[in-house]
């Protein structure tokens, strides 16, 4: 059975970091490892949520792992909120990455803006894990802040495509931009093979409303598929799939809520088009 270990936050209630990547990644057939980094009450969309720093625990947990001789196919890092958190992340990609698929989401910003409590020197910080990973999956703003360019709002393919290869000129092999779109119709995906010098990018129809947490919904999804054996273009694909048919599914709920999305009604989905031939 495939394995995979993921450090990131968990959130009690509110669909984002471990409790969308934990049962994703476990429903797809993988067994999930964890490294909380914090637990909260709730995701940071609420006010006055509690919050409980885990990082003293990371280091004593990966010595455990060590004397039990774990491994793991893919080590997978997401929202990680200090200096501290970083290098914890590192030495999870030195111990237990060597022989493994290492993927970075740099959950750190959105719509122009860093998250409260990051600035830019964290950014470079997390520039230097990006170089550790094999793929890396920003967004366009968490892409701004890693090289140290401008937000835009407005861009070109050419323009993505010179990105996507600074992007990858930081040392990961791989690097996707998420929540592209050049119509403003259709959202998705485009990515960057630096050892191959080939561009992939999927796209669906976007809809109507937009939720917290679908980057990390996109990101595990992405994890999974490629621990499964799917090929880099056809995870891409997978993920902006799964993450589209649980927007429709919550959509569809009358008097749905808007702190995540169902994506726990669209795993059948998701089973049968990771399957797909």
């Amino acid at each position: 059975m495939k394995k995979v270990v993921t450090m990131q936050d968990i959130s009690c209630v509110g669909k984002c970091s471990l409790t969308v990547a934990l049962p994703v990644i476990s429903a797809m057939g993988i067994e999930t490892a964890v490294i909380p980094t914090a637990v909260l009450s709730t995701h940071t969309m609420f006010q006055g949520f509690t919050f409980h720093d885990l990082t003293g625990e990371i280091l004593p947990i990966m010595e455990h792992w060590k004397k039990e001789g774990f491994r793991f196919d893919a080590v997978y890092t997401g929202y990680l909120g200090s200096f501290e958190q970083l290098d914890c992340a590192a030495k999870l990609f030195e111990e237990f990455g060597r022989d493994s698929l290492k993927i970075v989401d740099p959950c750190m910003a959105d719509n122009g803006k860093l998250y409260a409590g990051f600035t830019i020197e964290f950014a470079r910080a997390m520039a230097k894990l990006c170089a550790k990973a094999d793929i890396i999956c920003p967004n366009m703003t968490e892409a701004s802040f890693l090289l140290d360019i401008p937000y835009v709002t407005e861009y070109d393919e050419d323009y993505v495509k010179d990105v996507l290869k600074q992007l990858a000129a930081l040392g990961a092999r791989k690097a996707v931009l998420t929540g592209i779109t050049f119509d403003g119709v259709h959202l998705g995906a485009y990515a960057y093979d630096s050892k191959e010098d080939r561009y992939v990018s999927y796209f669906t129809d976007e809809e109507s409303q937009h939720f917290h947490g679908t980057g990390d919904l996109w990101a595990s999804t992405l994890c999974g598929a490629l621990v499964n054996g799917q090929s880099f273009e056809e995870a891409i694909a997978v993920a902006c799939d799964f993450v589209k048919e649980s927007i429709r599914l919550t959509l569809q709920e009358e008097g749905h809520n808007d702190y995540g999305v169902n994506f726990e009604q669209a795993i059948p989905y998701l089973i049968s088009r990771l399957h797909r031939q």
